[in-house]
């Protein structure tokens, strides 16, 4: 492992959002990996009820509950350090959220027999994000004594499209309560998210639709609050490794490869109908070096708003722990935890 510092010193809270499809939840699973390292406690909290990571884990649905998921791994001289994970739901963070406030956890839970709950927070969908970005807040602020009982929290987040209402709190609830203890609560929450111990990441692939969300999104948080939100870094998943060099990227990219002489290596290597197989490669390599190309060009686009960059790599033969080991170690690698 690098011995190259933490990117994110002193960021507690990691929000980590991308485009649909590009693997969020295993990047964000992977990171509270990487965090862990070294004997420490992070918890990993999912917000959209998919239980995306109890698939990612291959553990049972997550309840409500702060529960034990992954050892992250050790070194020579420490231990690894524990993930927990919970699933936030914003029917049991109101009921919380009551219990705490008002001391009205029994009452909480009628309102949840009569659907009370799912009334308030589907005309109130702002009140459901203050819910649920509260948890990952409560999580991050909490201590036991001088301590904090985690040293940093990952909140697998919405989509990039949503990312900015979900995170923008004190505006989505300002409609709701302008005082009281719902405003007070909102104004803790964008407290703690709108810290420099908070940082939202961006997960992405190199196509043009995820990076130009990426893009946007990073130009939104700017836009957020009083002196906008902390961008963290770019996520960049899937990564091919390179098997071209740059002339033989160049010349297949053109359409130039010399069918002839790949024909005669393929001879020479004792395939047969090496004439039709050379053909069908050469079509590929141009096709293979025209995506490197296009990925170059995202790569720069990528590159323009000044945010680190991970490059964490394409895990062919299906996403389990070892991947989820091999992510977290490219993360750490890296210099993202």
């Amino acid at each position: 492992m690098s011995a190259r510092d933490t990117d994110w010193e002193g960021v507690r809270l990691h929000v980590v959002t991308g485009k649909g499809g590009t693997g969020k939840t295993t990047v964000a699973a992977a990171l509270a990996l990487a965090l862990a390292s070294g004997g420490k406690r992070v918890l990993l909290i999912e917000v959209e009820g998919r239980q995306g990571i109890a698939q990612v884990f291959d553990c049972p649905p997550l309840p409500y509950q702060e529960r034990k998921v992954a050892v992250a791994p050790g070194t020579a001289t420490q231990p690894g350090g524990d993930v927990f994970a919970l699933a936030a739901d914003p029917e049991q963070a109101l009921l919380e959220y009551l219990a705490m406030f008002y001391n009205l956890r029994h009452a909480g839970t009628a309102l949840t027999k009569l659907g009370v709950v799912d009334f308030a927070t589907t005309i109130a969908p702002g009140l459901r994000d203050v819910l649920l970005t509260g948890k990952a807040a409560e999580a991050t602020r909490r201590r036991e004594g001088s301590k904090h009982v985690y040293d940093a929290v990952v909140m697998d987040a919405p989509p990039t499209g949503r990312i900015g209402r979900f995170l923008n709190v004190t505006a989505e609830v300002s409609g709701l309560a302008r005082v009281g203890p719902t405003r007070n609560h909102a104004d803790t929450v964008q407290k703690v998210i709108s810290s420099p111990e908070t940082a939202v990441h961006f997960v992405t692939v190199l196509e043009e639709m995820p990076v130009q969300e990426t893009l946007d999104g990073i130009a939104e948080l700017a836009g957020l609050g009083d002196g906008g939100l902390q961008a963290g870094g770019i996520m960049i998943n899937m990564v091919h490794p390179l098997v071209l060099s740059p002339d033989q990227l160049r010349t297949a990219a053109s359409g130039s490869v010399d069918e002839e002489e790949l024909a005669l290596e393929l001879k020479a290597a004792g395939l047969q109908d090496s004439r039709r197989l050379a053909t069908a490669l050469a079509a590929e390599l141009t096709e293979h070096a025209r995506t490197v190309t296009g990925q170059r060009a995202q790569r720069r686009r990528l590159a323009g708003p000044g945010q680190p960059r991970y490059d964490l790599p394409m895990i062919t033969d299906g996403i389990d722990l070892a991947g989820l080991y091999r992510i977290a170690a490219a993360l750490r690698d890296q210099g993202a935890a």
